[in-house]
């Protein structure tokens, strides 16, 4: 019988590395939440007036109409695209919705539809229209003609906004009826208008990305393009259809925001693409594509708005403000690319 003592049995290695990654996994995947629970926790500690039921409907009908367009972008960054677009295109289609609703421009423009008591479907229609084909061409220009979307969208924001300034001629266009402003406005019991509209969009996009063929072939393609090809899926088809679905998530949200404000004019939108763009990424939607959810968008969309909302009440700077959205889509790309770099 040996007297001498038996060594100590370290940890194996292999064992210990699949705990780690697991752990890992598991925040990358809940940090969005996380976040927006600490995030509330705090604003809540610092103004007890955050957490009322009252400031917590604003957010929400903040964050509606760029969530609703944060949507249609998801789909676009898991095929590894990008839309710098789509606060440009919002403004466009906005413009569209008034003229519609007002019955055309006067002296240069005249429509039978204004002033009808479905004004505002015709209005609304117009947009989403004008928002699908805009985003379709793009999307022509990108998957058939093999021009980067940063390129292409980069263009579009300049003709989207020039369109705009051309159709308002500089100026806003506003004072619509009751209907058309009942979209942006209105309420349904105690819930604005527009965040029931944002929830439909929601599940709809939900249940096509998780749930159908089409969403499939989206994160196959965003996973690797050329296996997706010789699967015999259509990616060319296929990423013309994402730009062409933000469009039209841009064209419903730019007919929101004229409803919202009253008022449609050539600078609305202005850097709603930063804001998209972040929802997006911050909810855990990789820009390398393949990864992502609908329901992180929604997460990254409401982190979004209370971050805003919180410094507002807390008189922060809207500089600062434009600084720390900055700061945090660089953090969560960052993460992002750690991730994939220690899962590799």
């Amino acid at each position: 019988m040996s007297l001498v003592p038996s060594p100590s049995v370290a940890p194996s290695p292999s064992l210990a590395r699949p705990r780690s990654k697991n752990a890992l996994a598991l925040l990358a995947r809940f940090a969005p939440l996380i976040f927006l629970l600490l995030l509330m926790a705090l604003f809540t500690f610092l103004a007890p007036r955050f957490l009322s039921s009252l400031n917590l409907f604003n957010i929400l009908r903040q964050v509606s109409i760029f969530g609703i367009v944060a949507v249609g972008m998801t789909f676009v960054i898991l095929t590894r695209g990008i839309d710098l677009s789509i606060g440009a295109l919002i403004a466009l289609t906005g413009l569209v919705a008034a003229v519609v609703a007002k019955g055309g421009i006067p002296g240069r423009l005249e429509l039978t539809a204004g002033g009808t008591p479905f004004a505002w479907y015709w209005a609304a229609l117009a947009a989403i229209v004008v928002g699908g084909v805009a985003g379709a061409l793009q999307g022509v220009f990108v998957a058939r003609l093999s021009v980067p979307a940063f390129v292409v969208t980069l263009g579009g924001m300049t003709i989207f906004r020039g369109l705009a300034l051309i159709i308002g001629n500089g100026g806003p266009i506003s004072g619509f009826d009751e209907s058309f402003g009942w979209w942006g406005r209105g309420m349904v019991g105690a819930v604005p208008v527009p965040v029931i509209v944002f929830l439909v969009v929601v599940v709809i996009a939900g249940f096509v990305l998780h749930s159908t063929r089409y969403g499939r072939s989206v994160y196959a393609i965003g996973s690797n393009p050329e296996a997706a090809r010789l699967c015999g899926l259509n990616v060319n088809r296929t990423l013309v259809s994402v730009y062409a679905l933000t469009g039209l998530c841009a064209g419903l949200g730019g007919f929101l925001l004229a409803s919202r404000l009253n008022s449609a004019e050539a600078v609305a939108g202005n850097q709603y693409e930063l804001n998209v763009i972040a929802a997006v990424v911050i909810g855990g939607t990789s820009l390398y594509g393949g990864t992502g959810s609908i329901a992180g968008t929604v997460i990254g969309t409401l982190l979004i708005g209370v971050l805003l909302n919180g410094l507002v009440i807390l008189n922060v700077s809207p500089y600062v403000q434009q600084l720390l959205i900055g700061a945090i889509i660089v953090g969560a790309v960052t993460f992002d690319i750690f991730i994939k770099k220690y899962k590799r």
